[in-house]
């Protein structure tokens, strides 16, 4: 693994990563080496420090999800920049493939999702079902592939446990490959076809805007949108 070929943005304070799918951002009960620790490693390695390397998880990925990720390298990064996700100053773009057309060309969901942790999946439940909380995005149609997989935008309002693949399933646009949530057929790599590719936002200790687009995963069902660019909402 070369994750100096994954590396989209570094500075002083921030590190922005083009994750691949199945690749884990933090450790968990899995045990398998994750992003975080891998790139400490990496850090420490390349610029020969003798002690700690900090590097701090800013948002996570699902492990069969792609795209881009953030990362600070220092504290007062991250303490800024968690900030900043919590005030939703931080503008985030996914786009997912189904073989199901949305029911309308753009629109707003609006669900309550209600994790269960044993299964690892949250369902969409009547609104103020205990436990449940509120989950907002909004969606756009870009396009069709050759191979009749529809190209769906997906904007974030807010940060909800396994969010798009749930409320897209729900919505009757099941991304391609997710067997957890109504997929008929598994991905080649056992990844999903959604894909974390662009992300926004007011640096933390510079100030100045950020502005990052991931490559798509090197796979065909992608091809026919390489030269697309992400609609970004909200920015200067």
């Amino acid at each position: 693994m070369n994750l100096a070929e994954q590396i989209l943005y570094e500075d002083n304070h921030l590190l922005l990563l083009n994750k691949r799918s199945g690749q884990i951002v933090q450790s968990d009960e899995t045990g398998d080496a994750c992003l975080q620790e891998l790139l400490k490693n990496f850090l420490k390695e390349r610029e020969h420090k003798p002690g700690n390397v900090f590097c701090g998880v800013i948002h996570r990925l699902d492990r069969p999800v792609s795209g881009v990720v953030v990362f600070a390298k220092t504290s007062k990064a991250l303490s800024r920049m968690n900030a900043r996700v919590k005030e939703r100053l931080v503008n985030k773009t996914y786009w997912a493939l189904s073989k199901q057309r949305p029911p309308e060309d753009s629109g707003l969901l609006d669900d309550w999702l209600l994790r269960n942790p044993k299964q690892n999946k949250s369902y969409i439940v009547a609104p103020h079902t205990a436990g449940a909380k509120e989950a907002s995005l909004d969606y756009m149609l870009r396009g069709q592939s050759r191979g009749g997989y529809y190209l769906i935008e997906v904007h974030l309002h807010t940060g909800r446990h396994h969010q798009i693949r749930a409320q897209l399933s729900h919505m009757g646009c099941v991304i391609k490959g997710d067997l957890k949530y109504g997929a008929t057929r598994s991905n080649p790599d056992a990844g999903i076809s959604l894909h974390s590719r662009c992300i926004s936002f007011e640096h933390p200790v510079s100030h100045g805007f950020i502005s990052v687009e991931a490559p798509l995963p090197n796979d065909p069902v992608w091809d026919d949108f390489r030269d697309m660019q992400c609609i970004q909402k909200g920015m200067p």
